[in-house]
């Protein structure tokens, strides 16, 4: 039985008298945008007064491709919410290159450690496609960090995940064999969709790809083809489908 679709994060809604609404223009003009702030993990187990004040708060921005969202030492006086779209979180070496750290899908933050510390931004923000974000003040994050014990609990979780996911990473750029860190990229980000598909959502470009791990975007290219020949992988539309899980993992494990 397939399972029911999750409720959107962002709608469009023709309706500009809804306290949930926020007005955002796009290229044809305005356009009301209903936030179901409910969508978010950190946010979801708010009481209705957080929730309110959460809401009178927030500031939606819309991107578009490429342009940057945060940019490396800026001043960390919001956490952000990504409602629409995909980034990914990116430092510059000493030489110049763009290293790929992670990727941010909707429903996650952004921006925590500038605010919890009260310092600059340790890394930058690129939009992959057009996106929506929402900023909500430091102070009011710092309220909710300090009162609100699901947000405390949430993001003791996603601290104890990133430490979990950076290690993983770190192992993966460790790798010498291209190919593998390429098998190894793709096992890491993918991701059930129902109870027995795995695929990788939003697929970034083999050049967003080839910055995260350090290697050319013809590699990728060349060795994504190959999997795709095995059968192991099929590409959709905007997103890879992992027809055997099982040999994509011996690939990245031997």
């Amino acid at each position: 039985m397939n399972e029911p679709k999750k409720k959107r994060i962002v709608e469009r809604t023709n309706k500009p008298d809804d306290p949930a609404a926020a007005d955002e223009p796009d290229a044809n003009g305005q356009f009301n945008l209903q936030i179901h702030l409910r969508q978010i993990p950190l946010l979801k187990d708010l009481n209705d007064e957080e929730m309110a004040r959460v809401r009178a708060d927030l500031r939606i921005r819309q991107y578009a491709r490429r342009d940057v969202v945060l940019q490396k030492g800026g001043v960390g006086d919001t956490l952000l919410f990504l409602l629409s779209g995909q980034l990914q979180v990116i430092d510059i070496t000493e030489d110049g290159r763009a290293i790929g750290l992670r990727l941010l899908s909707p429903g996650e933050f952004f921006g925590e450690i500038a605010v919890i510390n009260g310092s600059v931004r340790s890394a930058s923000v690129v939009a992959l496609t057009p996106v929506l974000v929402a900023l909500l003040p430091r102070n009011t994050a710092l309220h909710l960090f300090s009162h609100s014990p699901s947000v405390a609990m949430q993001m003791l979780k996603f601290l104890a995940e990133k430490v979990q996911r950076d290690s993983q990473f770190r192992a993966l750029l460790s790798i010498h064999n291209t190919a593998k860190r390429i098998y190894s990229f793709i096992d890491l980000i993918k991701e059930k969709e129902g109870e027995d598909v795995e695929v990788v959502k939003n697929m970034p470009t083999h050049q967003d790809i080839a910055n995260m791990i350090n290697t050319s975007r013809e590699t990728v290219t060349r060795t994504l083809l190959t999997l795709v020949q095995q059968g192991i992988i099929k590409k959709g539309s905007h997103r890879l489908i992992i027809v055997k899980p099982e040999a994509l993992k011996q690939l990245a494990q031997t």
